[in-house]
């Protein structure tokens, strides 16, 4: 049985596409299954946005696989980790739970690199190319502790 993991962000369509993909590249994907959804369904069906797709191509992964999609109450049973991008995101995700055990499972992402801090990974949907670098240069940061601590 695979261990499922789920990021999750607004759209789907800048920065947990960019998690799914960084977390792929460091998992075996035979163990693992890496996924991503976005709290609103805006971007249903779309590619991920040209920055996302340009900055993961510079970092060698390809992502335009991915297609946008809405975060499911259903994901909160068939994921083993829901790990969110910021705190707005973590709220809505909570929103949904009915079961304790579901609340254990949702993470703020970046808290896996400061554990508790409760940072944000911000959206850089508005902001240029280097905001989406930034953003990056953070999910690989998380990516690869999560990873670690996967694998162990």
């Amino acid at each position: 049985m695979k261990t499922r993991i789920l990021m999750v962000c607004l759209g789907n369509i800048c920065r947990s596409p960019l998690a799914e993909g960084i977390l792929k590249s460091k998992l075996n994907t035979a163990e693992f299954h890496v996924d991503s959804a976005g709290t609103s369904a805006i971007h249903e069906g779309e590619l991920p946005d040209k920055r996302s797709i340009d900055v993961a191509h510079v970092n060698k992964i390809d992502i335009t696989d991915q297609r946008s999609r809405p975060f499911l109450k259903s994901d909160l049973e068939e994921f083993d980790y829901i790990y969110v991008m910021d705190q707005s995101n973590y709220d809505n995700v909570c929103q949904l739970i009915e079961k304790e055990s579901h609340r254990q499972k949702v993470i703020m992402i970046m808290d896996e690199v400061y554990a508790d801090a409760s940072a944000d990974v911000p959206d850089p949907y508005y902001d240029s190319i280097n905001g989406f670098k930034n953003v990056y240069e953070m999910l690989d940061e998380a990516c690869e502790k999560i990873a670690s601590k996967l694998t162990k």
